[in-house]
C-alpha cells in the first residue's frame, strides 16, 4: 500500500498529515511507530489522520497518533495544521471548521494574519478526568505534591481533553525536564500516563514553557500543554486572561477568561513538504 502524506509543523511540533478521505488508509500502531522513526522513517511527533465526518454536525473527523503508535485525544498544534491542510487542499471552503475528535467537537478558524484560532473548550480540573488516582489526594485547586528526581514538586492537574500535570519552576532552562518528565509519567497515580509541563512565569502576561509529552518525549511546542499551563496559572491567580506562551519552537497566544468560558489558542501552522511512502 502506497500512502501520500504531508509533513507539517506548528512551532516545531511536527506532524505527518494523511488524507484518508481521498485515499484508502489503514494504519497499525507498528506502522505508525516505524514512520515516526527520524532515522529510518519520515519522522514526526504525531500523525494526524483526516477522515470523513462520523456525525452530522462535524465537517471532518480528526484522529491523532503519537510517535509510539498510540492514539490520543487531542493536539492543539496539530489542530492548526489540520485547518491549514484542509483549506490548502480544497477539502473545505468554510471559514469556520467544525472537527470531531476523540474528546468531542472543536472549532477552527483563521484570523487576519493567517494564524489559526482553535476553540479548545473548557479546561477541567477534576482529578478523575485525567485520570489521576491518589494518594496523595489533590487539594481544592487541583494541586498535588509529587516526589520527583528533583525533589518534591507541586503539580496542577488539568484535562484539555488529554491529561496534563503542570509545575511552576524558576527556570525552564535549568530544570532537568528529561529526567523529571518521564519519572512523573511513570507514576502509578497516572494509569494512562500524563503530559508533564514545566512553566516559568516571566510576567502575568507571558510564560516560558517546556513539555514532556507522553508517547513522544520533549517537543518543540505543545498546544494543549500551553493551554493547560495558562489555565492552571489563571486558577492560581498568577496570570492574566491573555498570555503569550514562549516555547522552544516559538510563541502561542492563549486566551481564557476563567471558569464557564472556553479557552482559545492562536498560532501558526506551516507545510514543510509532501511525499509518498510504501507501507
Amino acid at each position: 500500500m502506497r500512502v501520500s502524506f504531508t509533513k507539517m509543523h506548528g512551532l516545531g511540533n511536527d506532524f505527518v498529515v494523511i488524507d484518508a478521505i481521498s485515499q484508502h488508509v489503514s494504519l497499525r500502531p507498528a506502522q505508525i511507530a516505524k514512520l515516526a522513526d527520524r532515522h529510518r522513517g519520515v519522522g514526526f511527533d504525531q500523525l494526524l489522520l483526516i477522515e470523513p465526518p462520523s456525525r452530522p454536525d462535524a465537517d471532518f473527523d480528526y484522529r491523532i497518533f503519537n510517535a509510539d503508535g498510540g492514539e490520543v485525544e487531542h493536539c492543539g498544534n496539530g489542530a492548526r495544521c489540520f485547518a491549514k491542510f484542509v483549506i490548502d487542499r480544497g477539502l473545505t471552503a468554510k471559514s469556520d471548521i467544525t472537527v470531531n475528535t476523540a474528546r468531542g467537537l472543536i472549532t477552527l478558524s483563521f484570523d487576519d494574519q493567517g494564524w489559526v484560532r482553535v476553540n479548545m473548550g473548557e479546561p477541567r480540573f477534576e482529578a478523575d478526568t485525567l485520570p489521576y488516582q491518589g494518594p496523595p489526594t489533590p487539594d481544592a485547586q487541583s494541586t498535588v505534591t509529587l516526589v520527583s528526581p528533583a525533589g518534591p514538586l507541586e503539580f496542577g492537574l488539568i484535562s484539555m481533553g488529554n491529561p496534563h500535570a503542570v509545575t511552576r519552576v524558576a527556570s525552564v532552562e535549568t530544570t532537568p525536564v528529561d529526567i523529571v518528565g518521564p519519572a512523573i509519567q511513570a507514576m502509578s497515580q497516572f494509569p494512562d500516563s500524563v503530559n508533564v509541563s514545566f512553566m516559568q512565569i516571566d510576567s502575568p502576561s507571558q510564560i516560558s514553557l517546556r513539555v514532556f509529552e507522553r508517547g513522544v518525549g520533549e517537543t518543540q511546542a505543545c498546544g494543549t500543554g500551553a493551554c493547560a499551563a495558562v489555565a492552571y496559572g489563571r486558577l492560581q491567580g498568577w496570570l492574566d486572561a491573555h498570555v503569550t506562551v514562549a516555547t522552544r519552537g516559538g510563541n502561542l497566544q492563549i486566551e481564557w477568561e476563567g471558569s464557564d468560558h472556553d479557552l482559545t489558542m492562536i498560532g501558526p501552522a506551516e507545510t514543510v513538504f509532501e511525499g509518498e511512502v510504501r507501507l
